[in-house]
């Protein structure tokens, strides 16, 4: 679009954070911090005592983000280059800290045309290169947002007129003093009153409505692995009180803390994962990685998921919330550390699996027994392992050597699947054993039944791996489960054959 000659001679300043960007450089930046020195990205809080923009700096200097990978306004930058191409003077102005603001600028590249020089009475308190002739951010003692912002922009232009682009509620007083006004990404209430105040020269990426909003929740809080905590009701199946409605009812309580200290575990692994997600061809187009909710967001709905979590389980008992506070002490150490340790990762994934299991035994007040306890840690080893390997196989077809932020290299490949298909054989031979011993005859039916569920245990064990090597498999066995239809027959079929053994005579 033609860029009329009256524009050219107006400087256009931009906001960083939700304009430029889809998300908050700050929030980023302390979730970067957080997964790499978390004593010290929360010890860096104090330094709020000495105001935003201290504290800014400090979450700069402690995780500055990947600032290539953040995601843009695509729409938006593509106007603003051809701005720029035109000769306009474009000046980034925000208030984040001055070295992040100027990193991000660094990274965006101006249209292909060079445009002129800009006047020599203009002052650049700093020069960015680019898209942006300069730069104005925060330096430490003066957070610039809101009227301090405005004062910034109006001593850069020299009290001549200007165009700005924002997108909150304190950048309205900056718009109501602009020439015109480009709205990016901002609610339906900041439009509103931007309208009111000021001339609208365009409005670009407005929020997206409550459905998308929801469904990108839905996405983030991850409803289908709620599945995996129906472990927690392993231990009342195997105990055969499922007629007991006080029993039934505490374990279901006990899914449903699991579910919501799990829906916390993966918005804080997100959150901690972003720049390696922002890498990945999938994984990228998750909500926070891909700025559809706010970082911000994330962290307070992850806090009010563990708080709602720890409460339910403190109704089941104390035990149950024991249980749930290992599970949740197993998921920061997967997420903080152990995700990047070959093998160590794991152990922590099936160690989360057989927390359930022991958890659910806690919570309707049974012992795990042995063998169920020997069957779930092999059993889950294994499917960790098809996670790993599957990720593994994915990177080997795109030539890639190691997987982001983990410990494995392609080279790892042969040794982990021999790892897994053993661990998986491992688990058949505990269920095996666990057929012929006495008591088993004694509480089952029919415990002959027991070896068909052996057989189909084998089968979808092999189709898992068969799966993995042919590079089918998805990031998560459990996604792969519910697509694949032959593993949903097998896993019906176990189910009933598992209801058959307890329950009905074999004939004879």
């Amino acid at each position: 679009m033609p860029v009329p000659a009256d524009d050219r001679e107006i400087p256009l300043y931009v906001d960083l954070d939700g304009s430029l960007l889809r998300t908050d450089s700050l929030w980023e930046s302390f979730a970067s911090a957080l997964r790499r020195r978390p004593l010290a990205a929360i010890a860096a809080l104090a330094a709020l005592a000495s105001g935003r923009a201290a504290f800014k700096r400090r979450m700069a200097r402690l995780g500055a983000p990947e600032v290539a990978s953040l995601p843009r306004h695509e729409a938006f930058l593509a106007w603003l280059r051809g701005q720029r191409a035109a000769g306009r003077r474009v000046v980034l102005a925000t208030a984040a800290d001055r070295a992040l603001a100027q990193s991000v600028a660094e990274t965006v590249d101006a249209a292909p045309s060079q445009p002129p020089s800009p006047p020599a009475s203009l002052p650049t308190p700093s020069s960015a290169g680019g898209l942006f002739d300069a730069v104005l951010a925060s330096d430490g003692r003066h957070n610039l947002k809101g009227r301090h912002k405005l004062e910034a922009i109006r001593r850069d232009a020299d009290g001549a007129p200007f165009d700005y682009c924002g997108n909150g509620p304190e950048d309205l007083p900056i718009f109501a003093s602009a020439r015109r006004a480009i709205v990016v990404g901002a609610p339906g209430r900041v439009l509103r009153e931007a309208r009111r105040r000021a001339e609208v020269a365009a409005v670009f990426d407005p929020p997206p409505a409550p459905a998308q909003r929801l469904r990108a929740w839905l996405g983030a809080l991850r409803p289908h692995q709620w599945l995996k905590n129906l472990l927690v009701l392993v231990p009342l199946l195997t105990s055969f009180r499922l007629d007991e409605p006080l029993a039934l009812w505490e374990a279901l309580l006990g899914c449903a803390a699991f579910s919501l200290a799990a829906s916390s575990g993966y918005l804080l692994n997100d959150l901690l994962d972003l720049a390696a997600d922002r890498r990945h061809p999938r994984k990228r187009e998750r909500a926070f990685a891909a700025g559809r909710l706010p970082v911000r967001s994330g962290f307070a709905a992850s806090a009010l998921l563990l708080v709602a979590a720890l409460a339910i389980a403190a109704a089941v008992g104390e035990r149950f919330a024991l249980w749930v506070l290992a599970y949740l002490a197993m998921t920061g150490l997967y997420s903080g550390f152990a995700k990047r340790v070959a093998l160590l990762d794991v152990a922590t994934l099936a160690g989360l699996y057989t927390v359930r299991v022991l958890a659910g035994g806690a919570a309707i007040g049974v012992e795990v027994s042995f063998w169920l306890l020997a069957f779930s840690v092999f059993l889950f080893f294994s499917l960790a392992l098809v996670k790993r390997c599957g990720e593994l196989v994915a990177r080997f077809e795109r030539d890639e050597d190691t997987a982001a932020g983990r410990g494995y290299g392609v080279e790892d490949l042969p040794v982990l699947q021999s790892l897994g298909i053993a661990t998986s054989c491992a688990a058949l031979l505990v269920l095996a054993l666990y057929v012929q011993e006495p008591a088993v005859v004694q509480r089952y039916a029919s415990p002959q039944i027991l070896w068909l569920m052996l057989v189909g245990l084998l089968i979808w064990l092999g189709r898992l791996w068969l799966a993995t090597a042919r590079g089918t498999m998805h990031d998560d066995p459990l996604v792969f489960a519910l697509r694949d239809r032959g593993s949903r027959w097998v896993v019906g079929a176990l189910l009933v054959l598992f209801g058959a053994a307890a329950l009905s005579p074999w004939p004879g």
